[in-house]
């Protein structure tokens, strides 16, 4: 689904297909809406917390959020 695409893809797309804007997912996950900007400009990743929030939040594994493929 998400193979060979950067964590700011993966985020970017997840938050189109549930019409998440940058301020509502930054609620759900608790974080600043500028961490979740940042997040998607690639000027910073995800923390640990963050990647498993995100994953839970969003139904995927680490590896999908990182674009990984096995």
């Amino acid at each position: 689904m998400h193979a060979n695409m950067t964590y700011c893809e993966v985020i970017r797309q997840l938050m189109l297909e549930k019409g998440l804007s940058q301020k509502a997912l930054a609620k759900e996950l608790r974080v600043d809406q500028t961490t979740v900007s940042q997040w998607l400009r690639g000027k910073k990743k995800p923390s640990y917390d963050s990647i498993l929030a995100l994953c839970t939040h969003f139904g995927i594994t680490p590896d999908e959020l990182f674009g990984i493929e096995k």
